[in-house]
């Protein structure tokens, strides 16, 4: 018996007015005559670059207590709301791959798909995950169909958007009625320093801030809570020493690296994000390092 070519479960749109509509065949996109591993669409590239998906990988790796604790809390967001059979679920962000590992360990039955910016980490992702729909596309200005998704997950995204609020509007647009959307960014406009350029943050958020974009994108708002609210005293003043500090741009980076690479062994953070989510299951913590917000399209 021939094996069953998977499909995606909607159409995509062309790449250009002259292409014919590609189609998924299970180890890439055919767009006429020829295969290709990335759906690539036109995108703005201000907000994330490839050097810095680099950084990310080469410095934090998969396993930074912080990043871990991310991607557990979005798996159990999608598991304890999502109710769907055969799900659809597009990781925004998706370069590093991790979360995308995570969520089709979590989901074998869903369609999990993947989206960034970048050309080499998705190039790199593509052969490391054949089996995995990937596209290159700007969230503000996304060309997935409308009413397509049953849930998005945008983890430290929205930051490096500059037009966020336009983001959320694509993300209400491609998500089906009662679809879901995990968002999370990182806490406290007043603690903005180098560190955040350095990453080409355009900002860092209020709870409250992000709660009322997500509802005037017209989510209902499910959960609002923050990640490492344990850690966020010695955080916040780490960050304000920081704001004091100038560096020039090379050393900015390999302060980066150093702080990144210090915290990604840490013993003492793993266990307090791992008490962290224990108790966050009855618990809204009121501030922390990271916001962390759940909506529900209407």
């Amino acid at each position: 018996m021939t094996a069953k070519t998977p499909t995606l479960p909607f159409a995509l749109p062309p790449l250009t007015s002259a292409d014919a509509a590609p189609e998924w065949i299970g180890i890439g996109f055919r767009v006429g005559s020829r295969v290709v591993p990335i759906l690539s669409y036109s995108g703005n590239t201000d907000g994330w670059t490839d050097d810095l998906t680099a950084l990310h990988e080469d410095t934090a790796g998969h396993t930074h207590p912080i990043d871990v604790a991310s991607r557990q809390d979005a798996v159990a967001q999608l598991r304890s709301r999502l109710s769907v059979a055969l799900p659809t679920i597009l990781d925004v962000g998706c370069s590093s791959g991790y979360m995308l590992r995570d969520l089709t360990t979590a989901f074998p039955t869903a369609t999990v798909m993947g989206a960034d910016v970048v050309h080499g980490p998705l190039e790199r992702l593509a052969k490391a995950s054949p089996g995995v729909p990937l596209f290159r596309f700007d969230v503000q200005t996304c060309p997935l169909p409308s009413g397509v998704i049953d849930a998005v997950v945008m983890l430290n995204v929205l930051e490096h958007v500059a037009d966020d609020q336009a983001a959320l509007g694509q993300v209400y647009r491609i998500l089906k009625p009662g679809g879901l959307v995990v968002i999370e960014v990182p806490a406290g406009p007043h603690l903005f320093d180098d560190y955040d350029r350095a990453l080409k943050h355009f900002r860092r958020y209020r709870l409250s801030d992000v709660a009322h974009a997500v509802e005037q994108a017209g989510f209902r708002v499910l959960r609002q809570s923050h990640l490492g609210f344990l850690l966020y005293p010695a955080f916040a003043v780490t960050k304000r020493l920081e704001q004091r500090a100038h560096r020039a741009p090379d050393d900015l980076r390999q302060h980066v690296e150093h702080q990144v690479t210090k915290t990604a062994t840490s013993r003492v953070l793993g266990l307090a994000l791992a008490l962290e989510a224990r108790l966050g299951r009855w618990v809204r913590y009121p501030f922390g390092i990271r916001c962390v917000v759940v909506g529900q399209r209407q």
